[in-house]
């Protein structure tokens, strides 16, 4: 079998992604390999699939998505570098010494704020068998949830247009999160917002079949969850300032 050539792009040139065309079948073939033979010499000899199959066609989305999130999300980056997580996983703290992810993620956060999890931002990885788009905080800092349930408190009708809203509650359903056994010290168990504020993560999230995202029209049904969630995601980064 002839070596996939391996082709990389300069940092800020954009115009190097083609147009995205859905992840072709051999991305979910190459993870599906990957997840049978997690180790770095299979990961060198297939790395050449690696790049053509699954991360150029993730960078190419990421472009693709940026018109879209210039109408409904301009504050947030969309970079074709910056914005798609690395491959390798971090298996400092882990039992699993597993060297690679089985799955390609992208995420979005605000300009100038570091990749990651930290503020409430936009998420989608595609693995074997599924795709998972999420959007709003997962992990907020202790600081940061003390902010929105300040905001929860101070902007409830606000809040509750959002989540409530049949559109979003379609969509989305009802938010599935971490939560407290008990009303957080300092409020009153029978607030209007008792049960919000038991909140630990404030996280909305879709899960699709994997055939979705091997067509060209995964583009525009990505852009419109993302659309749906905007509102949730920018009450909570206005929260947290």
């Amino acid at each position: 079998m002839a070596k996939t050539q391996i082709k990389k792009a300069p940092l800020d040139d954009l115009d190097f992604y083609p147009p995205f065309e859905g992840f072709p079948k051999e991305a979910l073939r190459f993870l599906k390999g990957l997840k049978k033979n997690n180790t770095r010499p299979w990961f060198e000899k297939h790395k050449g699939e690696f790049e053509s199959y699954v991360k150029l066609p993730m960078q190419s989305l990421i472009v693709a998505l940026q018109p879209h999130f210039a109408r409904f999300a301009p504050e947030f980056e969309l970079h074709p570098k910056r914005s798609i997580f690395r491959i390798y996983r971090d298996v400092r703290f882990s039992k699993d010494k597993s060297p690679y992810k089985t799955h390609v993620a992208m995420h979005s956060v605000l300009r100038g704020a570091p990749k990651g999890v930290e503020g409430s931002g936009y998420y989608l990885h595609v693995e074997p068998g599924q795709v998972f788009l999420g959007a709003g905080v997962y992990m907020p800092e202790s600081d940061h949830l003390k902010k929105i349930r300040k905001a929860l408190v101070e902007h409830s009708k606000e809040f509750l247009s959002i989540v409530e809203g049949n559109a979003f509650k379609k969509r989305f359903g009802k938010m599935e999160a971490a939560k407290l056994q008990r009303v957080p010290q300092g409020y009153n168990p029978a607030h209007p917002m008792a049960d919000w504020l038991k909140y630990k993560q404030f996280f909305v999230f879709e899960e699709w079949p994997e055939s979705r995202c091997h067509s060209a029209k995964f583009l525009n049904e990505v852009a419109k969850s993302f659309e749906a969630a905007t509102p949730l995601v920018k009450f909570l980064n206005e929260a947290m300032k």
